[in-house]
């Protein structure tokens, strides 16, 4: 009876070995839908809109401060974000779907689709203004 027991302790020291911590998950989580990838394109939009605001800034110091920006603390400081709201098993069911073609078309279509959904939300928000707008005319709040 020892010798099962000891055996089935030791079987499962090794198994646990082998399997992810939640953060190691979350990690997997997040290369698998590229957001370290996400974040550098944000990083480098921003510093190409400071390089336009200050023109007269040397392009060597803009590549210098680019390359000293790393995407690993982006990572850290979103997985505890991920923690917070994923248990290990939603981990272990987003690690699965996004693995599938369908979670691979979602995590490849993800920037586009917010993209254009972004465009179209601003589109709705500049409509309701200007429908308040023409609303507060007619009702005599505001005159033109």
């Amino acid at each position: 009876m020892k010798k099962i027991i000891c055996t089935l302790f030791i079987a499962f020291i090794a198994c646990s070995a082998f399997a992810q911590s939640k953060a190691e998950k979350i990690k997997t989580v997040l290369e698998l839908t590229t957001s370290g990838n996400v974040g550098e394109k944000v990083m480098k939009q921003i510093i190409e809109q400071f390089a336009k605001i200050y023109p007269k800034v040397d392009k060597k110091f803009w590549d210098e401060f680019s390359n000293a920006i790393k995407t690993e603390d982006l990572i850290k400081m979103i997985t505890p974000i991920y923690d917070k709201y994923y248990s290990e098993q939603d981990l272990d069911n987003l690690i699965a779907f996004y693995k599938t073609p369908t979670g691979k078309k979602v995590i490849e279509s993800m920037p586009v689709i917010a993209q254009e959904s972004m465009a179209a939300g601003q589109e709705w928000g500049q409509k309701i203004a200007e429908q308040a707008h023409q609303k507060l005319i007619d009702k005599g709040y505001i005159k033109e």
